[in-house]
């Protein structure tokens, strides 16, 4: 009976499954936002490669632990295993990148790039899939990324014009190149297996990858005398900004088009200046409220029905 619900059950009932795929996409977009407060915060305390290790293995013990308990892990999953180390490599060779970006790039700029990926991936989606754009969508994704590319110059016209971006803004760009691969390799690669089964297949060649990249930092890094802060990113980044962030993405591309799935990308800078006024670290420019704003427009022309 519905008096035997609690609070978050009775709204849960009451709300249909897009709205459900909604609220979901709105806490991806808020968890991906703490990752680059929080990862600013730790990446020059501890190795990229050495941090995203252990955020590979708290993830993939959380994922296959999901895996054993819902679909199983069948042995038909192990098939073609070179396609595991194609996404392992893509998405661990991100996150390299992102942190690295991290040591100087500031974390609303290094998430304003982040919002540049649905552009690339739309291009990579032509390539290797030949997924269409419609006119509509490829509107919303300039101005998204224009809206993206005035958060990064921090509202600047003078540095707009000159196109000078960080060591660190650049870096993480490349980064995002490898993220916009990933998400149609996914698809392209994927032969009928159980997304949270492929994940952690992923997530195993993944940390196989960054073993062999940064054995080295993984061997001189002093785990006994890392900073509190650290450890704080490396929990936060393996269980919410990872696994569970994979749990709301799944539950969002079974409820809603693609299209609206990949427009939350655009509140990422948004959440991240809210991260960072919650941190401490004070509030950008008044000037990059527009780039925001504009982000916040293109989410909404994507939302917007066909």
């Amino acid at each position: 009976m519905a008096g035997d619900l609690n609070p978050i059950e009775v709204v849960g009932r009451r709300l249909g499954p897009a709205a459900r795929g909604h609220l979901a996409m709105l806490a991806f977009s808020a968890l991906v936002g703490g990752s680059f407060s929080l990862g600013a915060m730790a990446a020059p305390l501890i190795a990229p490669a050495a941090l995203n290790a252990v955020r590979f293995v708290i993830a993939g013990a959380v994922i296959g632990a999901a895996a054993a308990l819902t679909t199983g892990l069948p042995a038909r999953a192990a098939r073609a295993p070179w396609r595991y180390l194609v996404l392992g490599g893509l998405f661990a060779g991100y996150f390299v990148l992102m942190f690295y970006g991290l040591r100087t790039a500031a974390p609303v700029s290094a998430a304003a790039v982040f919002t540049l990926t649905p552009v690339i991936s739309a291009g990579f989606g032509w390539l290797l899939l030949r997924q269409p754009t419609t006119p509509r969508m490829a509107a919303a994704l300039a101005l998204g990324a224009f809206g993206a590319l005035w958060v990064i110059f921090r509202g600047n016209l003078q540095a707009a014009l000159a196109f000078h971006i960080g060591r660190g803004e650049a870096i993480y760009g490349a980064g995002c190149v490898l993220h916009a691969l990933y998400t149609p390799m996914v698809r392209k690669l994927n032969r009928g297996e159980p997304p949270v089964v492929f994940t952690f297949g992923m997530l195993l060649a993944g940390l196989l990858v960054l073993a062999g990249f940064g054995w080295r930092d993984l061997w001189t890094t002093p785990w006994a005398h890392l900073p509190a802060i650290v450890w704080i990113a490396v929990a936060y980044l393996g269980i919410f900004a990872s696994a569970a962030t994979f749990v709301l993405l799944q539950y969002a591309v079974l409820v809603l088009p693609a299209a609206k799935v990949m427009a939350y990308t655009y509140l990422v800078p948004s959440w991240v200046i809210l991260w960072q006024i919650a941190l401490g670290h004070g509030a950008p420019p008044a000037l990059v409220a527009v780039g925001v704003g504009l982000t916040a427009l293109a989410l909404a022309i994507l939302l917007k029905e066909e």
